[in-house]
């Protein structure tokens, strides 16, 4: 069934210099949400303020969102803005900052919301912009959740992460400016633009993709296939930075549309159960799933096609040289060193991963016993 395509919220702005535009911006209550202290020792909370202050307006900050937010974090940030009464609300930081802050957003504006049950389960979603709009500044090329409909929260009792997504959470207005990301360190700019990455790839061959999608998502994935290495060993290069912080941006313009795959899928269980960097995981992965994917051939006809951009004909090998080129090991066992614990698991891992929202959009549909394999096969490699 054909779905309407929303591409990002009213106000899109992009390139070196573009967080000017918060001077155009005519809220006057603004509350900010960070994660932890980076955003203060670089200066760019404090820039972020001084261009509201500039306006009249008056902030406040919410600090401490934690890597995987937790609602209870969610629920503090929404008890925070009913005391200060926000007419706009900014995440400024990478995806789980800005995704806890379209959490909180939702609580604030809906406070009956008491429980992540409750927020998951609502039918219809509850409205937004009665109180309070919504900016994301992202500090990474990667999420795009600043032009995403998407959240992602853990629950407070497993330790579990849940995705949900609607057009009320899209945020009103983008800024990506890429002065803001030149203080990530290699490794989670490597991580980030590798969750990029799979954005892409996982847009373009969604069992939703359509014409405009895939306009968006090939020469995403090409800018990132060839930058993020630039990005990588020099961090200071403003053009590789502007250039993946825009090709994140239009992968985000794709997914949020079309959706992902189970890349994702077991990116997301993967990390609930391990904590592993969400970025990380998306990577280990995602060659192993191309491979799998292929076997569908309008699947396989666009990863050849991706391809022979390169001068090659196996796209899974030109991710497995990118992530070799990224210092990104090539199986979940180095980074997840707890084997007896990880195949325990691995029953109820493939229940949760074909229960994730973005299974039902790849290309081919896994049973458990399938996703049982593929979880085998990321974490020892093919062989086994």
């Amino acid at each position: 069934m054909m779905r309407p395509m929303k591409l990002a919220g009213s106000e899109l702005m992009f390139g070196r210099g573009c967080l000017e535009y918060i001077h155009k911006i005519p809220e006057k209550r603004v509350f900010i949400v960070i994660g932890g202290s980076s955003m203060e020792k670089n200066g760019i909370l404090a820039k972020v303020e001084n261009l509201f202050h500039d306006n009249g307006a008056e902030t406040a900050v919410f600090r401490g969102v934690e890597p995987d937010p937790s609602f209870k974090t969610v629920l503090k940030g929404a008890a925070e803005m009913l005391k200060f009464e926000p007419d706009l609300i900014v995440g400024l930081g990478g995806g789980s900052v800005m995704d806890a802050g379209k959490a909180m957003w939702v609580c604030y504006e809906h406070p009956e919301i008491q429980t992540l049950d409750q927020l998951l389960t609502a039918n219809p979603f509850p409205k937004l912009r009665q109180k309070a709009r919504y900016l994301c500044i992202p500090t990474t090329a990667g999420t795009a959740s600043e032009v995403s409909r998407s959240v992602v929260i853990t629950d407070d009792e497993k330790g579990l992460k849940h995705g949900l997504g609607n057009m009320e959470m899209m945020p009103d207005i983008a800024i990506d400016d890429p002065e803001v990301t030149i203080f990530l360190p290699p490794h989670i700019t490597a991580e980030t633009g590798m969750d990029a990455l799979t954005h892409a790839l996982e847009a373009l061959v969604s069992n939703r993709a359509n014409y405009l999608s895939d306009i968006l998502a090939v020469p995403a994935a090409l800018d990132i296939i060839r930058t993020l290495p630039i990005a990588y060993a020099n961090g200071k290069d403003m053009d590789a930075r502007e250039m993946m912080l825009n090709a994140s941006m239009t992968a985000g313009l794709a997914f949020t549309n079309v959706s992902l795959g189970i890349v994702h899928s077991l990116a997301q269980t993967i990390g609930g159960y391990f904590h592993i960097s969400h970025g990380l995981a998306d990577a280990i992965i995602l060659p192993y799933i191309i491979r799998y994917n292929a076997a569908v051939p309008y699947a396989d006809k666009k990863y050849r096609d991706l391809a022979a951009k390169f001068g090659k004909t196996d796209l899974s090998e030109i991710v497995d040289d990118l992530n070799r080129r990224l210092h990104i090991p090539s199986t979940l066992r180095e980074p997840l060193q707890e084997e007896a614990r990880f195949e325990s698991l691995i029953p109820e891992m493939a229940v949760t991963a074909k229960n994730d929202g973005c299974t039902k959009t790849n290309p081919i549909i896994p049973d458990v016993n399938e996703f049982a394999e593929l979880l085998k096969r990321c974490y020892y490699g093919e062989e086994k």
